[in-house]
């Protein structure tokens, strides 16, 4: 498996997409991180509508791929991400990505991902915190207490896992939640937790 982490949005070395890629690859979109309640759905259409239109720009078949219609149903997910050459997965809220990932069977399916060569693994923000083992590292910017999805009520603070180390995204960057990051790599510092801190505009390109 291939990624491509940035901390917001596609970052300054898209072009590189290309290189990881094939022309007209298929890549599903993952916005589960939005499911919060109250969120703004409009605002949540045209973020998705945007980036899908990025990436078809770059010449790759973008279609929404949402969780929670795989909700119980991980074979179904297993058959569908068969079909695809990668996935974004963008940001929000970290947690409730992560729950998305759980009740439809995504974390078990990623280890099969992470076997294939021709597969992608794209993202932002929450979209890359989530590779990491733990979710502690972000706890003071996303809430763990957050539950759109009424199957879960506790939070899941294991990531994923490819990581042994938290990413803190949108650090010293002309974001709303550049100054809690920065706390949070002070707390990093203090507990001696593995980090790396991201700023807006930085990639991190991993070729397996």
């Amino acid at each position: 498996m291939n990624l491509y982490l940035s901390s917001f949005q596609f970052g300054n070395e898209s072009d590189k997409l290309c290189e990881l890629l094939q022309r007209g690859a298929k890549i599903g979109h993952i916005t589960n991180a939005t499911d919060w309640h109250g969120a703004d759905e409009a605002r949540k259409k045209a973020d998705l509508e945007n980036d899908m239109a990025f990436l078809q720009s770059l010449g790759f078949k973008s279609e929404h791929l949402d969780l929670k219609d795989y909700f119980n149903r991980k074979g179904a997910l297993d058959e569908k991400l068969a079909g695809l050459d990668g996935i974004w997965v963008s940001g929000g809220n970290t947690f409730i990505l992560r729950q998305a990932m759980r009740l439809s069977g995504f974390d078990t399916i990623f280890g099969k991902l992470r076997q294939r060569t021709d597969f992608l693994y794209g993202g932002y923000s929450a979209g890359i915190c989530v590779l990491c083992d733990s979710l502690k590292y972000i706890e003071e910017v996303d809430d763990p207490t957050q539950f759109p999805y009424k199957q879960i009520k506790e939070p899941i603070y294991e990531g994923l896992g490819y990581f042994n180390y938290g990413i803190l995204p949108h650090y010293k960057s002309d974001h709303f939640e550049s100054a809690a990051i920065s706390k949070e790599v002070e707390k990093c510092i203090e507990n001696k937790w593995l980090f790396k801190a991201l700023r807006d505009g930085e990639v991190i390109i991993i070729k397996e």
